[in-house]
């Protein structure tokens, strides 16, 4: 058995969702645009620079789920995913994709993005496993909160290996295992696997990746 791992931000996608969705409610004046588009873009410049606190960014993130009724944010949810997610589905992605479903191996996307976000985003690219953070839910609500530890930099192996776990498997279970990004955030989990792979990378990744010789690929 074989492992393929996908990132999902500007790697299948051309774009980040994370901070698409945050434009888009502040688009339905559902978020205040002068308090919260400065925030977006600070978060969004820290995540690509490596710095970013993960828990301040989920609070800014995560609070407004919390605001609205599960019924409104699925409506809003499903015209985001028209309107601004299926254009950015990367033009390489669905074939890559499609190469490791061919070969039998277990295809996983792993985001630091929220599952409420990811999740479409996943069935989009016919992908049935999704690893991403948890937004904490009480009686069908998001309550602006995160359920147990997001899925970013090392969380992004201690997910998994859960996952692994839930399902019976370890690393010792796949012969072979690929993870495809394009972020310096993600080098813990590209050193993990048999196989990285450099997508489109930032250029912090792009120097790793050349020093220790992983394939550099685009899927644009």
């Amino acid at each position: 058995m074989k492992l393929a791992l996908f990132d999902l931000d500007n790697t299948l996608l051309v774009g980040d969702s994370d901070f698409e969705w945050a434009q888009f409610l502040i688009e339905k004046r559902a978020l205040d645009r002068e308090l919260h588009e400065a925030r977006n873009l600070e978060f969004y410049e820290q995540y690509k620079a490596g710095t970013l606190d993960i828990h301040e960014f989920l609070d800014f993130q995560l609070k407004p789920l919390s605001r609205h009724p599960r019924s409104q944010l699925e409506t809003w949810r499903k015209e985001f995913i028209e309107i601004k997610i299926k254009p950015l589905v990367a033009p390489g992605a669905k074939k890559l994709i499609e190469s490791h479903m061919l070969d039998g191996d277990l295809c996983i996307i792993i985001t630091a993005t929220n599952s409420f976000v990811t999740a479409p985003i996943a069935r989009l690219f016919e992908i049935d496993n999704l690893i991403a953070t948890n937004p904490e839910e009480e009686n069908g609500e998001f309550t602006g909160k995160v359920l147990g530890k997001p899925s970013f930099r090392e969380g992004k192996i201690d997910r998994l290996e859960e996952w692994l776990n839930q399902h019976n498997l370890t690393w010792l279970s796949f012969l072979q295992s690929w993870f495809y990004s394009d972020s310096l955030n993600d080098l813990p989990l590209l050193s993990k696997v048999t196989h990285p792979v450099a997508v489109d990378p930032d250029p912090t990744l792009k120097k790793h990746a050349e020093t220790k010789g992983w394939p550099v690929i685009s899927l644009r």
